[in-house]
């Protein structure tokens, strides 16, 4: 399954995609301020408007890079850990290392988790390289659980954590005023009997809603609308960059041998059907080796559902080889 040029030139198309989505979120208060305060205002700075969007394309990305891993940091600071005790701890660190150095980068911090989602992630940034790995992986079978570290230390080599990492606050703010809107236009304004009687029995029962359906649905429509600009390359991004340099990874770990390719799939397969999915936190979804976003999350991201069964058709077939 060689890295073809079409899709090293999706994979860049998604790289500029993503890279995009926080210029446009800087782009909002930065170009009306430069117009505010610029030739056609009140004349304090020597550019306007077009001066703006400019340093919003310097400001965006290096603000979401910095935030970037103090977000992920924060966050694996709230997962519940996985008390490994000392030769397990030693043992999961020295296969990390084993396996980086095969790689080819440095050995990332890693950080067990207790977690009945078998999935791991790999962040980058100037804090350093991180790896997150639940216990459930841990568990799988020595050929199974290798492939996977291999995966995520693939995907650090290749830059794919780095740039996930770099533009997560970004997507993470679109994702979530997506999903905002989303609520609000399919907001149901009728009550059900079982409201009804609940509302009885709390003494409510309001004669009419405060605010009609329509209100809201017209409120999300118009936070669509304005969301529109970083949504698409927001999605052009997951389908492109982080869908893609998870196949990309995939190629480069099934070259490494026959048990590395099957070992993969079966990783991938196990991660994907078992369930504990609801167990890994959102955030580190596009870090991961198998996306684990639920159906709603899914399809605001635009990204497809069949994206672990694809990849291991392709794992499975000859075109890996």
């Amino acid at each position: 399954m060689a890295d073809s040029v079409d899709g090293r030139g999706r994979r860049a198309l998604g790289a500029l995609a993503l890279l995009a989505v926080p210029t446009v979120l800087a782009a909002v208060p930065l170009a009306a301020l430069a117009a505010l305060l610029g030739p056609g205002g009140l004349g304090a700075l020597p550019f306007g408007a077009a001066g703006g969007l400019l340093a919003a394309a310097v400001v965006g990305p290096a603000a979401s890079a910095l935030l970037g891993p103090v977000l992920v940091d924060r966050r694996i600071a709230r997962l519940p850990d996985a008390d490994l005790d000392e030769r397990r701890a030693d043992f999961v660190a020295d296969r990390v290392a084993s396996l980086a150095a095969e790689v080819g980068v440095d050995p990332p911090e890693v950080t067990a988790v207790r977690a009945d989602a078998a999935n791991v992630a790999v962040a980058d940034g100037h804090r350093g390289s991180r790896l997150v790995v639940s216990t459930r992986l841990l568990a799988l079978p020595k050929a199974d659980r290798d492939a996977a570290l291999r995966h995520a230390l693939v995907r650090l080599r290749t830059r794919q954590a780095l740039l996930a990492t770099a533009t997560l606050p970004a997507l993470a703010a679109v994702e979530t005023a997506a999903l905002l809107a989303t609520l609000l236009v399919g907001r149901r304004g009728d009550r059900t009997a079982a409201d009804r009687r609940v509302n009885r029995i709390h003494g409510y029962e309001p004669d009419r809603e405060r605010v009609p359906s329509w209100a809201y649905a017209a409120a999300g429509a118009l936070c669509w609308l304005l969301l529109l600009p970083a949504w698409i390359p927001a999605t052009v991004g997951d389908r492109f960059a982080v869908a893609g340099g998870r196949r990309a990874a995939d190629a480069l770990v099934a070259r490494a041998g026959a048990a590395e390719r099957e070992g993969l799939g079966n990783a991938v397969a196990f991660a994907g059907d078992a369930a504990g999915a609801g167990d890994w936190p959102p955030l580190l979804d596009r870090l991961s080796l198998v996306s684990m976003a639920d159906a709603e999350t899914g399809r605001v991201r635009g990204t497809s559902r069949q994206e672990a069964r694809t990849r291991l058709a392709r794992l499975r077939s000859k075109r890996t080889l």
